[in-house]
């Protein structure tokens, strides 16, 4: 079902991988990547807090993404302090979002104790409201926007937050190249957009701000076909106002969401009625 539909590929990490994985299909994929990520500026924080780790005085460690729990370990091997973060982990309590800092964690022997029922902050939350957390010291590595996610909640179950942000988002393109891609989903020259993070969808609607596209923006985006990796790069975009035609159901990953995707469109092709 997607035999020569034009995608719109905003990924960056995976770019190569998603474009051909579309093109097994017969996709036309479109490359814009939208954001990079690099490490943060200043790395002595970030040293800190390993050393603490390391030292066994984070009781229990959540875990949001798979790209900052590799980060982290990537410092501490520039560090040389890999074994010593590593034995910390395996000694803390570890409370993953979702799946990616799971994959991290099986990559270097470990798993998670605890995964939140949804991989969303809500269902964070709503898994660590069944901890016992008092009196504790709860690490967090966090992501660029959501620095201050849980700190609230947690000072309110008497626990003391460690919180780190290990890494940021930086333009990947210039501006230039994203208003024309704007300019190609107006033009009705882009058939689908597949979304694989908030940064994504902020970074549309911000380019679509500076060169004043905003409004061409929204009105093109309500008949334009969106898929959306997760429910969290789905709030996203429901928030932008635009709206999600296929999401995963279970398994937040890039070949899901292409199933997803095909799925919605045989959907479309079955409803047309037959002359």
């Amino acid at each position: 079902m997607l035999q020569g539909r034009k995608i719109a590929v905003p990924e960056s990490r995976e770019l190569d991988l998603f474009v051909r994985m579309l093109e097994r299909y017969g996709a036309v994929p479109v490359r814009c990547p939208l954001v990079s990520i690099h490490d943060v500026d200043d790395a002595v924080p970030v040293y800190a807090w390993l050393k603490r780790l390391a030292e066994g005085q984070q009781d229990s460690l959540i875990l949001y993404t798979g790209e900052g729990l590799a980060r982290l370990l990537a410092f501490a091997r520039r560090g040389r302090m890999e074994a010593e973060v590593i034995s910390g982990l395996r000694r803390t309590r570890k409370i993953a979002r979702g799946p990616k800092p799971a994959k991290v964690l099986r990559g270097i022997g470990l798993s998670p104790d605890v995964l939140a029922g949804e991989p969303t902050t809500a269902g964070l939350v709503a898994t660590l409201c069944g901890l016992d957390l008092k009196g504790s010291c709860v690490g967090v590595q966090l992501y660029p926007g959501g620095e201050t996610l849980l700190t609230g909640f947690l000072e309110d179950a008497g626990a003391k937050p460690d919180p780190i942000l290990c890494y940021r988002y930086a333009s990947d393109e210039e501006g230039e190249r994203v208003a024309h891609l704007i300019d190609a989903i107006v033009a009705q020259d882009i058939d689908m957009i597949a979304f694989t993070s908030t940064a994504q969808v902020h970074r549309l609607q911000e380019v679509a701000r500076q060169f004043d596209r905003t409004s061409k923006l929204q009105s093109a985006m309500q008949r334009t076909l969106i898929a959306a990796v997760g429910p969290v790069t789905s709030r996203a975009v429901e928030e932008a106002g635009w709206p999600v035609a296929a999401m995963p159901r279970d398994s937040f990953h890039l070949k899901p969401m292409i199933a997803a995707l095909g799925k919605r469109l045989a959907s479309d092709v079955s409803s047309i009625p037959s002359v």
